[in-house]
């Protein structure tokens, strides 16, 4: 595999992660494409399959890992697999675009690891634990043992967010779009 660059977005549920990477991918001079992932988990509210996930059943996302179709893959939760097909990434990179993932810390570091120079690593730091489950508990599309697993999954997501090239406090929303972008810009346009 080899193309253009890979930019990771990390962080626990509810950091705002999704919404600075949409934002990002509105900016014609970052040359982006979103990476859909790979998910066995069922389909929420109106997701749309190829869009928000490649949705799958257990066995076919057991079976693409015995035939090492991810480039990273794990398994979230019980039974719960997420992933990034490596077919997802040649594609864009064939269509010329630099590659963004909204993506949970393991896989996003096991992507960096793998492409060391073409990937900038980025974590999306949220105010607090409190304000997660506030933003989780607004969203209304999960029950509150959902929502306490990925609270408690937060606290272990936090304790990897040094081993990110850069951490973003997302405390003020147009703060972090602004240095979002610059990232990112800096790292697909570098100034020579």
């Amino acid at each position: 595999m080899a193309g253009g660059k890979l930019i990771i977005f990390s962080a626990p549920s509810g950091s705002g992660k999704t919404t600075i990477v949409r934002h990002l991918l509105e900016q014609p001079d970052l040359n982006l494409a979103f990476s859909v992932s790979a998910a066995s988990r069922p389909r929420r509210g109106k997701e749309k399959n190829g869009e928000h996930y490649y949705f799958m059943t257990v066995s076919e996302f057991k079976k693409h890992i015995k035939n090492d179709d991810f480039l990273e893959w794990e398994e979230v939760y019980r039974d719960n697999f997420y992933g990034t097909l490596k077919t997802e990434v040649e594609r864009l990179w064939a269509e010329g675009k630099n590659v963004i993932f909204d993506i949970d810390v393991v896989g996003g570091l096991r992507i960096k690891k793998k492409f060391p120079k073409e990937t900038l690593a980025v974590f999306v730091k949220p105010p607090s634990i409190d304000e997660l489950k506030i933003r989780l508990k607004k969203r209304s599309t999960e029950s509150d043992d959902k929502i306490n697993m990925r609270i408690a999954k937060a606290g272990v997501e936090l304790a990897t967010a040094p081993q990110f090239d850069k951490i973003i406090k997302n405390y003020d929303l147009d703060i972090a779009l602004k240095e979002a972008h610059d990232l990112v810009d800096s790292f697909v346009n570098p100034k020579e």
